[in-house]
């Protein structure tokens, strides 16, 4: 049965959605079996697969309302090595009317449920805030992966979404864990840069990534060309280091 892996971070900017495309493509093609969620109203990661966000008919705020199943949702976009369950901006909604409705915490893992055991791994790409979507993400998932930037701000978002994780922990889900912090946009010749990285690795030791994501043209390029970077361009800094990671990351779930 599939492991529900969260990608979050209530900053924005930080690289996210490209981790989400990017991991999940790196571990299919490393012959996993992997479920991209777009968790996220802005549906980036929709149209970094290949998806049309206007052309959706069910999407993830259908499944997680209850008025579709996520089998019904799921699609492989043309090219794509894994699936995909795609948003739009009908997601948007789904923040005020899931006040209104019982288990609201829980609706995305009631629904996936039944499409779990089909998969490796599940990634949900969360929205950057720590709304009710991605508190259904958190309650839903194993572990989180949190994109971090190496900058000045970066530690003080981060200990307020480490306190919101350890809330669901205690309350909602015992089961969930910080799988790894990763490092993204990092560039070696920044001595901030340089700085924030050393002071990730003494506070939070083991659950630092080893692989690191540097800035990379490539990787910025191919967002717009609706594919992830392995597609684009394989032999490209930014390709390398998501391989680097799925590597790293079946490792340790092992």
């Amino acid at each position: 049965m599939g492991n529900i892996f969260a990608v979050t971070n209530q900053k924005g900017g930080v690289g996210k959605t490209t981790t989400t495309v990017n991991l999940a493509a790196s571990l299919a093609e490393s012959g996993k079996k992997v479920l991209l969620i777009d968790l996220d109203p802005q549906g980036n990661a929709s149209t970094g697969c290949g998806v049309d966000k206007a052309t959706i008919e069910i999407s993830s705020y259908d499944v997680i309302m209850a008025k579709a199943k996520a089998a019904d949702a799921i699609v492989r976009p043309e090219g794509a090595t894994f699936d995909v369950m795609p948003t739009n901006s009908d997601l948007t909604a789904a923040e005020v009317e899931l006040l209104d409705v019982n288990l609201r915490e829980h609706r995305l893992r009631l629904a996936l449920e039944s499409s779990r055991e089909k998969y490796d791994y599940i990634f949900i790409d969360c929205p950057p805030s720590l709304s009710m979507l991605t508190i259904n993400a958190l309650v839903a998932a194993k572990g989180v992966v949190i994109p971090i930037q190496c900058e000045y701000y970066a530690l003080e978002g981060l200990s307020s979404l480490l306190k919101t994780i350890e809330r669901i922990k205690q309350r909602t889900n015992p089961a969930l864990e910080v799988t790894g912090l990763l490092r993204t946009m990092f560039d070696a010749r920044n001595n901030l840069a340089n700085q924030v990285s050393r002071q990730l690795i003494t506070h939070f030791e083991k659950k630092v990534f080893h692989s690191i994501i540097p800035r990379n043209v490539r990787l910025a390029e191919a967002p717009s060309h609706g594919i992830p970077v392995i597609n684009y361009d394989r032999s490209s800094r930014g390709s390398i280091a998501y391989m680097a990671l799925a590597s790293e990351f079946m490792r340790r779930e092992k």
